[in-house]
């Protein structure tokens, strides 16, 4: 299971879902995010625009092409600071 994004320019933009022939590749989509609309199991007639977002189930390997190299990225753990104060806190309530 994917997100694709549709951005300005893509070839996406102005065809239907069925145009994308994402179907010939087995990938279904199940939900069309347009803005703050939620679009479940959009029909295959609907026009895609700029800025959609497709939920889409299929094949790995043929969706990982559907996605633009730049937006594709390892998703790196967020570090976040101890706070020092709770630990010495901690450390000195345990030693009463």
């Amino acid at each position: 299971m994917t997100e694709i994004y549709i951005p300005e320019g893509s070839g996406f933009s102005g065809q239907t879902i069925t145009q994308t022939k994402l179907a010939e590749s087995d990938i279904n989509v199940l939900t069309l995010y347009r803005g703050a609309k939620v679009i479940p199991n959009p029909r295959g007639d609907r026009v895609l625009e700029p800025g959609d977002k497709l939920l889409c189930f299929g094949k790995l390997e043929s969706m990982r092409g559907m996605v633009p190299a730049r937006t594709r990225r390892k998703r790196q753990p967020v570090v976040q600071e101890l706070d020092t104060q709770l630990l010495d806190e901690h450390s000195s309530g345990s030693n009463a």
